[in-house]
């Protein structure tokens, strides 16, 4: 039998191959920014940094515009995933904390929602907001799928295990219900929240789809989007394909690790005060 020293050595020896299997795209990504073109697909590959990083950044802004692409995204996905954290967490209070009829029903009609293709909702999604006078606007890019229901299935999960006497004791020292949901309940779903929020964000500035049909202007074209517009018919140049990448993934990065740390702190925490 192996013995525990040997037997941690092997995991370490696992993890860190699994952590370089993970990051290396990363890292070749930005290596391919740093680098002309046509150094992405020569063999030996080219695995260290070049000198063609601000040459890239600068043909990117003159492609695409970096800063009004990382203003609609930033600007749409920060302002989607608070709305639409507000509103998935009210819904699963109410789920969670709330007896009413067909409340069973209706949250089995969210659930088999999960189970229809995103693609199926496209059409009408474009015609409502085509009726509406939402295309090329923000409010086209934001609105839909707020009621999004797998976060509202995550917090209803973590709601549940949420002590129904806090509420009541709330309740007796004359609280109302937006003060327990705020005061009481908000403070102890933390780590759901962060949970939640980080999906919620990644799906919005990872979502290529919806966007790339509701908007035509490049005004309002997202990082996605935009980064779709490089791959032409005849050349691509691949410098400026890896630069948009690697500050595509920045602000992602930033967002996880920030969340990330209130998410540790309130899973060490009591989530019960």
């Amino acid at each position: 039998m192996m013995n525990k020293p040997l037997r941690k050595s092997f995991l370490y020896l696992f993890m860190v191959v699994g952590a370089i299997v993970s990051l290396f795209p990363f890292y070749w990504a930005m290596i391919g920014a740093t680098n002309e073109s046509g150094s992405m697909f020569s063999k030996p590959p080219v695995l260290v940094p070049g000198d063609q990083l601000i040459v890239n950044i600068t043909n990117l802004n003159e492609s695409i515009g970096i800063g009004r692409v990382l203003f609609n995204s930033l600007f749409v996905s920060t302002t989607y995933t608070i709305i639409a954290l507000f509103v998935s967490t009210l819904a699963a209070y109410a789920f969670a904390k709330f007896r009413f009829r067909g409340r069973n029903l209706i949250f089995t009609i969210f659930l088999i929602s999960m189970m229809v293709p995103y693609h199926a909702t496209i059409i009408p999604l474009f015609k409502m907001m085509a009726s509406l006078g939402w295309l090329n606007t923000y409010q086209a890019l934001i609105l839909p799928n707020l009621a999004y229901p797998f976060a509202i299935f995550l917090m209803r999960q973590n709601l549940l295990a949420f002590p129904d006497s806090l509420i009541e004791a709330g309740r007796i020292d004359g609280a109302g219900e937006w003060k327990i949901f705020f005061r009481i309940v908000l403070p102890s779903m933390k780590p759901a929240l962060a949970a939640t929020a980080i999906f919620l964000f990644m799906f919005q500035w990872n979502n290529f789809l919806w966007p790339l049909i509701a908007v035509s202007s490049t005004d309002m074209y997202t990082f996605p989007v935009a980064l779709s517009s490089l791959f032409g018919l005849s050349r691509i140049d691949y410098g400026q394909v890896m630069a948009g990448v690697t500050i595509a993934t920045v602000p992602i990065i930033i967002f996880f690790l920030a969340l990330q740390r209130q998410f540790i702190s309130g899973m060490l925490g009591s989530a019960v005060k």
